[in-house]
């Protein structure tokens, strides 16, 4: 049996006992994992003075594969994202957040199946920003006629060609690979005619290499609106980087809520999977918070592993127990601690 070498990140708050269920869940699919154990966010502060230590990228470098429990990230204040910064460093340029609706969870909807790929690298997420009165600022403020306050700190939005090529690409060889029928790029177009603009512009392009993906077009507020009323009419949502992060809360929403959703990133050469929820501090040790998340994030793992056997193993595990809403956690409708869910799980594998 083929043995797997992955990096493993435990994060913060919630995420080291959320990364030893997944690591007894996936042991019982049959898969042979030899985690590699490497530590970023507040802990790696602590320690090394560093949220981001040079092992951890060198770390994904040789394994090619990462999985991350929830790194916390400051408001306002203090450093960067680690998560933005990992997909920078590893020009993670598609972010892939499944929102399926599994029988059983709570909610106001019954079929919802979506796919939101999102560009990763450009947008505001780039992190070019100016403080108020610097000298950056001031020069754009001076160029922008009256537009902008002078007391303004400000934010620049790239969209490129290139990037924007990329992703699109990538999402219609994820389209036709994975059984999908239909495209949606999302934007608000009308206004930022130039780099939203840009980015339909591109996607439109693409969209003639592959004819047997239907394509379209909608503004982002408008999609809002639409996923709210009939999300059953979607199936792959294309979005660059900052609606693409604010629609795939929105549909994990839909589908009950971050407990549920999982999320990848992938490269050209390596790929990092991860729960969109963050780190939950002030439920740490509790064992209260949903594993579902990471749990759906490592069968992404295995599926881009090869080992979709193991996959579907998992995920239908996954389902009965959420299915039944005897062993859940709170969230799902029950009392159960995410170990006591954990355990259920193994039991419906083996």
């Amino acid at each position: 049996m083929k043995k797997y070498k992955v990096t493993l990140i435990p994060g913060d708050g919630i995420g080291p006992e959320l990364v030893e269920i997944v690591k007894n869940v996936v042991k019982h699919t049959g898969v042979e994992i030899d985690w590699e154990e490497v530590e970023a966010g507040e802990v790696a502060l602590e320690k090394y003075g560093n949220v981001l230590p040079d092992e951890v990228l060198n770390s994904i470098k040789r394994n090619k594969v990462g999985l991350k429990g929830p790194i916390t990230t400051p408001i306002g204040s203090g450093f960067r994202s680690v998560n933005v910064a990992l997909r920078q460093e590893l020009n993670l340029y598609a972010c892939v957040r499944p929102c399926k609706l599994y029988k059983g969870v709570k909610t106001k909807y019954e079929n919802v199946d979506l796919i939101i790929i999102r560009e990763n690298t450009e947008d505001l997420y780039a992190g070019v920003e100016f403080k108020p009165f610097s000298e950056e600022a001031k020069y754009i403020i001076g160029k922008s006629q009256g537009k902008i306050s002078k007391d303004a700190a400000i934010s620049i939005k790239p969209i490129s060609t290139t990037a924007t090529k990329r992703i699109a690409e990538f999402a219609f060889k994820y389209a036709i690979n994975n059984n999908r029928k239909k495209i949606t790029a999302v934007t608000k177009a009308n206004i930022m005619k130039y780099t939203d603009g840009l980015f339909f512009e591109v996607c439109r392009e693409v969209a003639k290499n592959y004819p047997q993906v239907e394509y379209e077009e909608k503004l982002v507020d408008n999609m809002a609106m639409q996923l709210v009323q009939k999300p059953e009419t979607y199936d792959v949502l294309l979005l660059p980087n900052l609606y693409g992060d604010i629609i795939s809360d929105l549909c994990a929403g839909l589908i009950g809520g971050l407990g549920v959703a999982p999320g990848a990133n992938f490269g050209d050469e390596y790929a990092l999977f991860e729960a969109v929820h963050g780190s939950a501090p002030k439920y740490k040790g509790l064992h209260k918070v949903n594993p579902t998340a990471l749990l759906l994030s490592a069968k992404m793992m295995l599926e881009y592993l090869a080992e979709k056997q193991a996959a579907e193993k998992l995920e239908k595990a996954i389902s009965e127990v959420i299915k039944e809403v005897k062993v859940v956690t709170y969230d799902l409708g029950g009392s159960a601690k995410n170990i006591e869910m954990a355990e259920e799980i193994i039991k419906k594998m083996v």
